[in-house]
């Protein structure tokens, strides 16, 4: 497990550096950190994700990926199931009423400095005669606590298409293509893409979330990474 998220972490980390370097070009401008910066937060609380799709077991399987990669930016992160069962038990048992909450609701009730919202807009497998694709989009919004104030946003989409080997036999690459596109669209696996979403979402220089204090040898070290306008 470990070598597979540093495996993971290594190919986020080969994309961002070329997403760096073609921001020269045409990259989107970094984000401004004036208000994260301001509010310094120390600890994040996930709440349960909203669900824009119709896939049921989406949130709960997003859950289970949401936490460690924010985590390993520096920061404190509440137990994600824990928090879900205690707001259900505060009477905030649905997504929608969580998102709509005040966000200084949950600084009272946890003691946390940040609560992030994330919304599932597509958790989806298409299947197209050999073909299958499947495909995954997250919005993310990080608000203070303590002033309810937005202190960064994010959107991030990945989508997964098994390729067919190449035998040089026709015939035959049909065949294994078909076969690869019935197993996806039979059992699609998406947590790998959910992984992977968070992972760029929370570490992109000039995208994702600054180093947090749990990161000594980078918090406060990153401003030119994560500029304050």
């Amino acid at each position: 497990m470990k070598a597979a998220l540093n495996a993971l972490r290594g190919a986020v980390c080969l994309a961002a550096a070329l997403t760096l370097s073609a921001c020269v070009i045409a990259g989107p401008p970094a984000k401004d950190y004036t208000a994260f910066r301001a509010a310094s937060p120390r600890s994040i609380l996930v709440v349960p994700a909203l669900n824009n799709t119709v896939s049921v077991e989406a949130p709960d399987f997003f859950l289970s990926t949401i936490s460690q990669p924010f985590g390993e930016r520096g920061y404190y992160m509440f137990p994600a199931y824990m928090v879900k069962r205690l707001l259900e038990e505060d009477g905030l048992s649905d997504a929608g009423l969580v998102h709509n909450a005040d966000a200084s609701r949950f600084g009272a009730l946890f003691g946390c400095d940040a609560v992030l919202f994330v919304s599932i807009e597509r958790w989806e497998s298409q299947y197209i005669v050999i073909s299958s694709s499947t495909n995954v989009e997250f919005t993310y919004t990080l608000k203070s606590c303590r002033t309810g104030q937005a202190l960064w946003t994010d959107t991030q989409s990945m989508t997964y298409s098994p390729q067919a080997s190449n035998s040089g036999n026709p015939l035959a690459d049909l065949l294994a293509q078909a076969i690869v596109s019935a197993l996806e669209k039979a059992a699609p696996n998406y947590i790998p893409l959910a992984k992977m979403a968070n992972l760029q979402a929370s570490t992109i220089a000039g995208r994702g979330l600054p180093a947090g204090p749990y990161l000594p040898e980078q918090h406060l070290k990153d401003a030119t990474a994560f500029p304050a306008n």
